[in-house]
């Protein structure tokens, strides 16, 4: 199986609250399912985001959603205080779901 970026097999949608933001990834196709449980496993998704996350990416939670060929992470502590505390440019971390969809998988 030849490797793509996984925007070529799913989209995202994020949100957060507080300090914490959830990153969903939905599959276009429901036979890309068992792709996405096998390739965004939780270890890949907090060693993607582990400057982000301060080095503590145990917490970094996977939520498997098969009715909807989709997959949820919970990240606490990535958005650095949350949109009322932070000074970060994205601070409700929407652009967390692009940088995910750039994984190869």
């Amino acid at each position: 199986m030849s490797r793509v970026k996984l925007r070529e097999l799913a989209h995202s949608r994020t949100g957060d609250k507080g300090d914490t933001s959830n990153i969903s990834v939905i599959a276009f196709n429901a036979e890309d399912y068992s792709r996405l449980l096998q390739a965004l496993t939780v270890e890949r998704v907090a060693a993607h985001f582990a400057e982000l996350l301060g080095g503590d990416a145990s917490r970094v939670l996977r939520y498997e959603l098969p009715k909807v060929h989709a997959l949820n992470f919970v990240l606490p502590g990535i958005l650095k205080g949350g949109v009322t505390r932070s000074l970060a440019l994205d601070a409700h971390g929407k652009a967390l779901g692009a940088a995910l969809l750039d994984i190869d998988v």
